[in-house]
């Protein structure tokens, strides 16, 4: 097992050590949520060691990481699971060896964490699906550009809209569902394939920053801006520019920095000896082109990364 370089429960200067790993390092979205997670540290005056795999679907990575902060004892340990399933062991190992848990982001098949922080994603989805519904004509066929099977988060966001859908708009049809696998590449690909598939397709939903970066592409490439409608989750330059020019209809944004803010606090709460509330939903925010101009939307929009 590879070393994960000055872990241990106290830091430099006796301060406590708290371990944060994400999904993927190189994810937008998780680049804001380190943002928060250092204001938390600063504020606590606690270290933080940041650490996670290239990519989401790397569960064996992740598996590793947290198995060598265990190892080198350290304070406590936030983590985004990959996949639900194969990371509940690692997280059983750390609670059993007494190392407080916070669960964020995306859920992981254990108990005993302290803190739970995520979006409301199942309710998300269910207003992914009344806006798609919406945009249209509450009739005809729409599509679903997946994220990856097993992360909870996505999941959820899928489940609440097919069900949502199914119950609530009888005359919509989801004629096609495929995964982009964590990778816009693949994601484009998959959202060409459905409007290949369904020339008549009134709108899509993408699930996940990657996603929808995939079917911003699909549908620019096809030149089908405004005419396929599109809702998509998450923010980047890529996204903002597709809300301004019209490829996106509506945007759904998480506050991924508080998200971070969060599952650092409820730790430091618990090393403190209190009791931190069990689990935080936090709302999910739709943006569309008017929003933009406004001051609160642009700081969720284009989170500072840099503190």
């Amino acid at each position: 097992m590879a070393a994960l370089p000055g872990l241990a429960s106290c830091g430099g200067g006796g301060k406590k050590v708290i371990g944060v790993i994400p999904k993927a390092i190189g994810d937008l979205f998780f680049a804001a949520v380190h943002a928060g997670v250092r204001r938390a540290a600063q504020e606590a005056g606690v270290e933080i060691v940041w650490n996670g795999p290239k990519d989401e679907t790397d569960h064996g990575r992740q598996i590793q990481i947290v198995d060598s902060m265990v190892a080198q004892r350290i304070a406590a340990i936030a983590i985004s699971a990959t996949d639900e399933r194969a990371l509940r062991a690692p997280v059983e190992r750390a609670i059993a060896a007494g190392i407080p848990v916070t669960v964020f982001d995306s859920g992981v098949e254990a108990e005993g964490y302290v803190t739970f922080v995520a979006t409301d994603n199942y309710g998300a989805g269910c207003t992914a699906a009344r806006k798609v519904a919406e945009l249209a004509g509450k009739k005809g066929k729409v599509g679903m550009v997946m994220h990856k099977p097993g992360g909870t988060s996505t999941v959820l966001r899928e489940q609440g809209f097919e069900k949502t859908m199914a119950a609530e708009f009888p005359d919509v049809v989801i004629a096609a569902r495929q995964y982009g696998m964590a990778d816009r590449a693949k994601a484009r690909g998959a959202a060409e394939n459905m409007l290949t598939g369904h020339p008549d397709i009134a709108a899509l939903f993408a699930s996940s920053e990657a996603s929808s970066l995939g079917a911003i592409q699909a549908l620019q490439s096809r030149g089908l801006n405004g005419k396929v409608r599109l809702i998509t989750f998450d923010t980047s330059e890529a996204h903002r520019e597709a809300l301004a020019g019209g490829t996106i209809d509506v945007m759904m944004v998480q506050d991924s920095a508080r998200i971070g803010y969060e599952a650092v606090r409820s730790l430091t709460e618990k090393l403190a000896g209190r009791t931190p509330e069990k689990r935080m939903d936090l709302p999910v925010r739709l943006v569309t082109k008017a929003m933009m101009g406004q001051p609160e939307i642009q700081e969720l929009i284009s989170p500072k990364m840099d503190l």
